[in-house]
């Protein structure tokens, strides 16, 4: 038997350490010396081959390998059946999305698990209904304008609070905090009277309230629009319409490492740039697969790693990563040229010249393949 700790060693300044410590994982503990030197040596001419030469112009193949299916993309919005606002933009739309880093996007989405028991489908409607964002609106039943005494009579949706588990005082305590220059008062649990606070009484201000009411936030969480509770393989999970995974994680009966939001500029902000460059690749592999096609992983991390290299995710556009680019013209053969090269000149920016598109534009070798490395000759001192 042979120590294949040991015998691994060799290899670890020619392998990843994730690809031996896979093979370590995979390999029988009986396996013998010749054939693990075997195994090895296979995966190492296999790993070589799969490397980039030097000097080869990657992001143009990436480029191509993204761009050429990409035309061949639908402009599919996928609908929730049933569920009013649930929608879904796939395909070039989103991909589009994506690719420019937008901050708003057309349809915000999560995908939230949830512990034991939840996901078994106990309680799942209350709790579903316990995320989505409501306001007054959702609760009143009925509004009266009682102009004698110059009073507003709420009458709320019992129904609807008894399935929350909350009571008339908990959207009475909502509106006394929200609204300013009224006084509410809980009527023997059955309905809320409003008066103005002041000694003058305005009809004018309680109908302007009546319509202010509606918009005032009493229960759920902030963001969400819409929920619907599914069944995924053997458990059950909710989608919603609208994002906020900052409140979201909070909640005691989510499942914290398996809750998924599509909002790229979100995940950064929580979890930081390396969570957010993860998911620019998982949205655009998951656009290509859906559309039936395919484009190796790599071209794709590439793009995203572009976007996200400053530290913060940049869209491929005039005011992502073309901005940032060292290269003067660089950045001024892509848009507004004379801007570029003028705010170049008044604060005396150079160009090094180390890229394709600033070569090409001066009719030079660019430095890519062959053009990559230079001759240097000695000269003759006489």
């Amino acid at each position: 038997m042979v120590d294949v700790k040991e015998a691994l060693k060799e290899y670890e300044d020619k392998l990843p350490n994730s690809i031996i410590g896979e093979v370590e994982a995979n390999l029988p503990a009986s396996i013998s010396k010749e054939k693990l030197k075997k195994i090895m040596d296979a995966i190492e001419a296999e790993y070589l081959s799969s490397l980039a030469v030097p000097g080869e112009c990657v992001g143009i193949v990436s480029a191509e390998s993204i761009g050429e299916p990409g035309t061949q993309m639908t402009l599919n919005t996928f609908h929730f059946a049933g569920v009013a606002e649930m929608n879904v933009t796939t395909g070039l739309p989103r991909l589009i999305e994506v690719l420019d880093g937008r901050k708003t996007i057309s349809t915000e989405l999560m995908n939230i698990y949830l512990v034991k028991p939840h996901n078994e489908g106990k309680e799942i409607k209350r709790i579903a209904e316990s995320l989505k964002e409501l306001t007054m609106k959702d609760f009143l039943k009925e509004v009266i304008v009682n102009i004698s005494e110059a009073q507003l009579k709420i009458v709320l949706d019992k129904e609807k609070l008894e399935l929350l588990k909350l009571n008339h005082l908990v959207v009475t305590d909502a509106l006394k905090k929200n609204v300013k220059g009224f006084s509410f008062k809980l009527e023997k649990d059955d309905f809320i009277t409003v008066t103005q606070s002041g000694k003058d009484k305005d009809i004018i201000q309680l109908y302007k309230l009546k319509e202010k009411l509606k918009d005032v936030f009493i229960h759920g969480v902030k963001g969400i629009r819409q929920v619907l509770p599914v069944k995924k393989d053997d458990e059950f999970m909710i989608v919603t319409s609208g994002s906020n995974l900052r409140d979201v994680l909070e909640l005691e009966f989510v499942d914290k490492n398996r809750t998924y939001t599509n909002n790229i500029h979100e995940v950064e902000k929580e979890f930081g740039i390396e969570a957010a460059r993860q998911l620019v690749i998982n949205e655009l592999m998951k656009v290509i697969q859906e559309q039936g096609l395919n484009v190796d992983i790599r071209h794709i991390m590439i793009v995203a790693d572009a976007m996200c290299m400053s530290g913060k995710v940049l869209g491929i556009n005039r005011y992502g990563i073309v901005k940032e680019k060292p290269s003067v013209l660089a950045r001024a053969s892509f848009e507004t040229p004379i801007r570029h090269v003028i705010n170049a000149g008044l604060t005396g920016e150079s160009d090094p010249l180390n890229s394709v598109i600033e070569n090409v534009m001066l009719n030079q070798p660019v430095p890519i393949g062959t053009g990559l490395p230079g001759l240097i000759v000695r000269a003759k001192t006489k």
